[in-house]
């Protein structure tokens, strides 16, 4: 529990800090001492914990993550204060806002697609993202401005590696940039790893004219009696055999 000092200076930082979301989290954990995922969605109505919880060390305070059992005995998420003496004050003002100019480079660079699942949305619908999460990276990536470290995703793509992010032991403890480089959710083209796991991963979408092979797909499959995943990879798996490609 944060010393009485210590909720003296984070009811004084909530002032700065505009972000709904994380102020939510951190006032709860000051009366409570710390959150669970199913308070944020149960109570709050965030379908998404993680990133309320992101939010909050966004703003620059540090969390903890920890297990705890439900209201029917399940074992969830639950989050309190870190090292508060880790705290980032530049960061009270919540996820940085980048100039318009800056997103309309990244368009460019990803043809106006998500990078992880290759989508097109409406530009509003794209979020700009670190390639290294800030919570690895800190500020290096945004001292100056450089298109490099940052991609466009959409918002389920976003909230998928979000999870992935926030469990992988890269990101809870060594923090270390050239890990996070070598994985996928931030090289997608070119990985080798995801969240220090040994996997490989293709994100398929059928757009607008191509709904109709899906279908086709989907029923093959369903004869088939596999889920349409397993069936890609052996519908893939036989072509490369009959193609003879090793």
């Amino acid at each position: 529990m944060p010393t009485k000092p210590q909720k003296q200076l984070i009811r004084k930082l909530l002032k700065s800090i505009s972000n709904k979301r994380a102020r939510i989290v951190i006032e709860h954990i000051l009366k409570h001492g710390h959150i669970t995922t199913e308070e944020l969605e149960k109570k709050y109505g965030y379908n998404h914990p993680p990133r309320a919880a992101r939010d909050v060390r966004e703003a620059g305070i540090p969390l903890e993550t920890f297990r705890v059992s439900s209201s029917d005995k399940r074992s969830i998420a639950a989050y309190k204060f870190g090292d508060l003496t880790q705290i980032r004050e530049g960061r009270l003002q919540g996820r940085r806002t980048f100039p318009k100019k800056f997103k309309d480079e990244l368009l460019t660079n990803s043809e106006g697609k998500c990078v992880i699942c290759s989508g097109r949305f409406e530009t509003r619908y794209l979020q700009i993202d670190h390639r290294i999460p800030y919570q690895v990276a800190g500020d290096s990536q945004e001292a100056e401005l450089n298109s490099k470290d940052f991609m466009l995703l959409c918002g389920s793509c976003n909230r998928a590696k979000s999870w992935s992010c926030e469990h992988c032991a890269n990101w809870q403890n060594d923090k270390i940039s050239k890990v996070c480089l070598a994985c996928y959710w931030a090289k997608p083209d070119e990985y080798l790893h995801i969240a220090l796991r040994e996997i490989r991963r293709a994100e398929i979408l059928w757009n607008e004219s191509e709904v109709e092979a899906y279908e086709r797909l989907k029923q093959s499959a369903i004869q088939s009696q596999q889920a349409i995943p397993e069936y890609v990879k052996k519908i893939i798996s036989a072509y490369l055999n009959d193609a003879g490609i090793a």
